[in-house]
């Protein structure tokens, strides 16, 4: 018996269904290719903007629904609970979109989000570079102001989602190289620009469908206007990002709970069937132990990620508390996929099973969003301890 979730209304869990049939019809018949092709079919982002997939949390002003994030929150459990970890609509929706929503000039919305919605456009955030991964203040990237007001954008970027499809890049670029994180700035690049490259896609331990690109900008000329938020937000990137990381943590956390609760409810099920010795594995103390910790472990996580949601909703989650979720959540997540591996036996190290993949898909989660070495760091450090 697990403790009762009372976050949804009926109108969430009716979205839930409606979201489990588009899955049933337009994900899982192709996700098995899409791995082998490493790269989701574009006609994916198409059909999930016509039936209101995209941007759900936008205004209806910009092509959105106008809905609460708890509907981005069923989204992300439903797609790793269910092993779709190719689809990039997660950091499109609730990254890419949000920024320009609340950074944005008029006309940026505008002419962006709508398009972002409809999935005419995909959307993607470049701030991973060859030398600067959790710590962003050590991007090399620069867009440097020109006379006429225009910026020249030069760097390289990696380790990026929706890299490839990617129609637009949210860049995150040093304007004043000289102050550190307070010269660092956000650009809206498109794709075309003449000196903007898309390098080769990545190929990874998991997360195989999920095309994840490496980015190139030489001698990119953007206009004025391309600056996110214009000439109010710059120098101001490294704050937004600041701003940002409560909720991308979160998204994360959210995702490692949905995936661990997903393994083991599989596992459960294997376990009953699975004879050694003549009798179910289930019926061994050491499986049931075993599962009984994991189970507990993963309850644990569901309420504090839980509640960190309500705090999330009033806008109350802080920075350290989101760290906690995403670090304790995605270690939780790894060892709840090597358990529930190990209780496979032979069968969990076949591509074939979802638990193999889901083991695979897990390791990334501990990494990006920020190391969890460094969310440790942003948690002492609200604690009052650590250097500089």
């Amino acid at each position: 018996m697990t403790i009762e979730r009372t976050l949804f209304t009926a109108d969430h869990e009716a979205f839930r269904d409606s979201f489990r049939r588009f899955m049933d019809k337009e994900i899982a018949p192709f996700h098995d290719a899409w791995e082998e092709q490493g790269y989701v079919d574009r006609v994916v982002w198409s059909k999930a903007g016509e039936n209101g997939f995209l941007c759900m949390a936008l205004p209806d002003t910009y092509g959105g629904a106008g809905a609460d994030l708890l509907y981005s929150v069923i989204q992300f459990e439903e797609l790793w609970a269910r092993g779709f970890t190719g689809i990039g609509f997660g950091l499109h929706n609730e990254i890419v979109a949000p920024y320009i929503l609340r950074y944005g000039t008029e006309a940026q919305k505008q002419h962006y989000l709508p398009r972002l919605a409809s999935g005419e456009m995909v959307g993607a955030i470049a701030m991973s570079e060859p030398g600067a991964g959790s710590d962003l203040q050590a991007v090399k990237t620069s867009a440097i102001q020109q006379a006429d007001g225009s910026y020249l954008l030069n760097g390289s970027k990696t380790f990026i989602t929706n890299g490839w499809h990617a129609d637009l890049v949210i860049v995150v670029a040093k304007t004043d190289p000289a102050a550190g994180a307070k010269g660092t700035s956000l650009f809206l690049v498109e794709r075309g620009m003449p000196g903007f490259e898309k390098g080769k896609r990545l190929k990874k331990l998991g997360l195989k469908a999920q095309d994840t690109s490496e980015l190139f900008f030489n001698d990119v000329r953007l206009p004025a206007d391309a600056l996110l938020g214009d000439a109010a937000m710059l120098n101001r990137g490294f704050i937004c990002l600041m701003e940002q990381l409560p909720w991308e943590r979160l998204q994360i956390a959210i995702s490692a709970v949905a995936a661990s609760q997903a393994a083991l409810d599989q596992t459960v099920a294997y376990v009953k069937e699975r004879k050694v010795f003549g009798q179910p594995v289930g019926n061994y103390q050491n499986t049931r132990y075993t599962l009984a910790e994991l189970q507990t472990e993963v309850q644990v996580a569901q309420v504090f990620v839980d509640k960190c949601i309500e705090l999330l909703m009033v806008e109350k989650l802080d920075t350290a508390t989101a760290s906690m979720a995403k670090y304790w959540t995605s270690d939780l997540q790894c060892k709840v996929m090597d358990e529930c591996v190990q209780l496979h036996g032979g069968y969990g190290f076949m591509w074939e099973y979802p638990i193999t993949r889901a083991y695979a898909d897990a390791r990334v989660q501990r990494i990006y969003g920020g190391t969890n070495e460094i969310m440790k760091e942003v948690i002492t450090r609200s604690m009052g301890l650590g250097g500089r």
